[in-house]
Order: structure tokens, then C-alpha cells, then sequence
């Protein structure tokens, strides 16, 4: 099966059209067309319903995106093993969910960078599921996560503690007067202390999944949110936020999760030190 089929129906799935699918891949729609209809002749299925005024996956076009999506990633990790990087290079395949990324994982990849010269690196951003299977699959070699799995196959190492504070833009804004607070999802562990703290009926008014997003927003249209300190740290400085001094301060942790068994066992540990808590 060509890659190609993959790839093209995975543009067709998200546009839901032949034209605008065309359009990003720069081919015809004649050849998007020709393309879904080999990948169902090669499957022995309809991958989307044309029946309707507006097309649709069917059943088994969604079972086929996590499978595509998969076969792509494999297909670039055999490339880069193979025949494109160099032959002293180690490929480090990193994943982990978007809040993670914008925490502390970019100036741990910096780290790497500057100590680690027989590494290439490749990221990507994936749900917790998705994370633990890719790892167990091979598809990543180091993923990060706030929920470690309990599973025998993987190694999970305790990267890092993030302090989350709770920041308003209003300068005297205290516990018992919060104005358009936004609750950050962190999860579980961190929802609980948060409902144990604010009580059952929760102040917040709105609900956002991740910390850059609600920073953002904040930012522009004024209120309060827990955060991490050295994500708001440049608005901290110029007064822009304000911790609230009496409110409760919550900790998340970071974990890293490989396979026990991996290859690539060593490099992934000397990448994992470079994170201050590790080896402490």
C-alpha cells in the first residue's frame, strides 16, 4: 500500500472534501478521487459516504485514520533509520499532550541540542492514550505525561514538579474576590484540590484545556487562572499579572514514560538527565 493513499485520505477525512483536499495536497481532484477509490478497492470497504449532499467517513473510515496515522509515522521513522540521517545519528522520537510541550519541554529540547550533538530529534503532540500506545508501539521513544500508566512493558521516571500559582490581572485581587476566573484542566489530581478548595460550586466561568490558551485569554480580556510561574514570568515582571498572594499554590507532576526494553535505553536517559529533578 502506498503511503501516498494513506496520506491523501487522511486530508480527505479532515476537509471532508475532494476539491479543497486537491487544493493542500497540489494534485487534481481527479487524482484525490482515483486515489480514495484504490485505498477502498486495495480494503475491500467505503471509506466515505457519498450518498448524502455532504460526504461523510463511514465506520470504517474512522477505524482507518488511527491505522493510517500510525503506518505514516512508522513509514517516516523507517526513512530517517534507513537512508536519510546520518549513520552516527540516534533518532529520539518525543511526544507528549500540548500543555506539557508549553511547560517545560522547550527548553529541554534546547538541552539536548547543546549536549547531546549524535541526536535528531523528532516531536509531536498526542493524547494521553495515544501516547502510552505509540510508546508500546514503538512509534515514540520517550512520551510525557501527567497520569503514568501502571503497565509492566514501561520504564515511567518522574521528570519535574510544576507549580501552578494562581495569577490575576487585577493587582489587588484577593481569594474571596475573583473576577472571570478560568480553570485550567491539569487533571485529575489537580481538579480535586481545586473542587476541595472552591467548594463544590466553582467560581470559575470558564473552562479551557490548556495554560497558554487561558493565559491568553487573560491577558486580553482581564481575570484569573492558575498557571505555571515561569510561563507568565515575562507579564509578572511588567506587571501585567499578579499572584494572589493567599491563595493556595498547587503542584503538577511531569512524568516520562519508555520502553523497558528499548533500544534506545541509554540515550533516553541521558536526555532524561538533563532535566534538573532527575538523578537530584
Amino acid at each position: 500500500m502506498k503511503i501516498e493513499l494513506l496520506k491523501t485520505f487522511l486530508e480527505v477525512s479532515q476537509t471532508l472534501h475532494f476539491r479543497v483536499a486537491s487544493e493542500n495536497l497540489f494534485i487534481t481532484q481527479s487524482a484525490v478521487s482515483a486515489r480514495i477509490k484504490q485505498l477502498e478497492e486495495e480494503l475491500g470497504v467505503l471509506l466515505f459516504d457519498r450518498s448524502q449532499k455532504h460526504m461523510k467517513l463511514t465506520p470504517e473510515g474512522h477505524r482507518l485514520i488511527k491505522h493510517a496515522n500510525e503506518m505514516i509515522i512508522m513509514w517516516q521513522k523507517a526513512k530517517q533509520d534507513v537512508g536519510i540521517a546520518n549513520s552516527d545519528a540516534t533518532q529520539l522520537f518525543v511526544g507528549a499532550i500540548m500543555s506539557i510541550w508549553d511547560i517545560v519541554l522547550q527548553d529541554w529540547l534546547q538541552k539536548i541540542h547543546r549536549n547531546l550533538d549524535d541526536v535528531n530529534l523528532f516531536t509531536n503532540t498526542y493524547s494521553p492514550n495515544e501516547l502510552r500506545r505509540n510508546v508500546l508501539n514503538r512509534l515514540v521513544d520517550i512520551a510525557f505525561i501527567f497520569e503514568p500508566p501502571f503497565v509492566e512493558e514501561l520504564v515511567t521516571t518522574k521528570v519535574t514538579s510544576v507549580p501552578l500559582h494562581l495569577v490575576s490581572t487585577d493587582k489587588y485581587a484577593t481569594m474571596s474576590q475573583l473576577d472571570n476566573m478560568v480553570m485550567v484542566d491539569y487533571g485529575e489530581a489537580i481538579n480535586s484540590q481545586y473542587m476541595r478548595d472552591f467548594g463544590e460550586f466553582t467560581s470559575a466561568r470558564h473552562f479551557m484545556s490548556q495554560p497558554r490558551i487561558a493565559l491568553n485569554f487573560i491577558i486580553d480580556a482581564g481575570g484569573c487562572a492558575f498557571l505555571p510561574r515561569q510561563m507568565c514570568y515575562e507579564y509578572l515582571c511588567k506587571n501585567k499579572l499578579h499572584i494572589i498572594e493567599d491563595a493556595p499554590t498547587y503542584s503538577r507532576d511531569i512524568y516520562a514514560i519508555y520502553l523497558a526494553k528499548s533500544q534506545k535505553t541509554e540515550i533516553i536517559r541521558h536526555a532524561l538527565q538533563l532535566f534538573p529533578y532527575v538523578g537530584s
